[in-house]
């Protein structure tokens, strides 16, 4: 599944960018630290609420997280 590979990435590489760790990301989510890890190494994905406010969090688009476009307003 390419879109998992691409999630997984992506989560890794925005949350280096703005220089959080897992457990911060997991906290503002409200999940624990072992299921935002499942996310990064592509074990699950989130639920449509946590893909949400993982796109909130970071001010992507659900489009960017999966690959295909970074801005929310393009």
């Amino acid at each position: 599944m390419k879109e998992l590979e691409i999630l997984s990435k992506n989560l890794k590489s925005l949350r280096k960018e703005y220089g959080y760790t897992q457990s911060d990301i997991a906290e503002a989510l409200g999940i624990t630290y072992q299921s935002y890890q499942a996310y990064e190494l592509g074990i699950t994905t989130p639920t449509l609420k946590n893909f949400i406010k993982i796109a909130e969090f970071f001010d992507v688009s659900l489009d960017f997280l999966i690959g295909k476009k970074r801005n929310l307003n393009k």
